[in-house]
């Protein structure tokens, strides 16, 4: 099994920062671009995206990120089924769940499919990236 190396860049803060490989999926572009600008922003490298579960499952398979950030209402296939179908075939995913405010009950499902953090929309820089340092630290 190949495993990436994650590459480590100052935070300014007087510490290092994990700088990650990242798949965004999300069935808005404006939402993905949104991400992936923020993602961007704070030196992570997005290894691709995806617009459905159905196609974030061929991309996880395909690219093998460090995490995963997904929207989890999407046609096709929604997040937490994704979430499941992923994590069956690669147990070590690391996957963000993100939902709008009011979708507790869908969050709660997607934590208990394997999803291991959510951050919800709009999205905020400081929760994204306090999300993506829990799972790479």
């Amino acid at each position: 099994m190949i495993k990436r190396v994650v590459t480590l860049f100052p935070s300014g803060e007087g510490g290092i920062r994990p700088v990650a490989g990242v798949l965004v999926v999300d069935d808005t572009k404006f939402m993905r671009m949104t991400l992936i600008d923020m993602l961007t922003n704070l030196q992570h490298e997005v290894l691709g995206e995806a617009e459905n579960g159905e196609e974030a499952v061929q991309q996880y398979q395909k690219l093998k990120p460090d995490i995963v950030i997904m929207d989890i209402t999407m046609p096709v296939m929604n997040g937490i089924q994704a979430s499941e179908k992923i994590l069956s075939e690669f147990p070590e995913a690391k996957i963000i769940i993100c939902s709008a405010m009011g979708q507790q009950k869908m969050v709660m499902e997607a934590i208990e499919a394997g999803a291991k953090d959510f951050v919800t929309k709009p999205f905020d820089e400081v929760r994204v990236n306090e999300a993506l340092r829990r799972l790479l630290d």
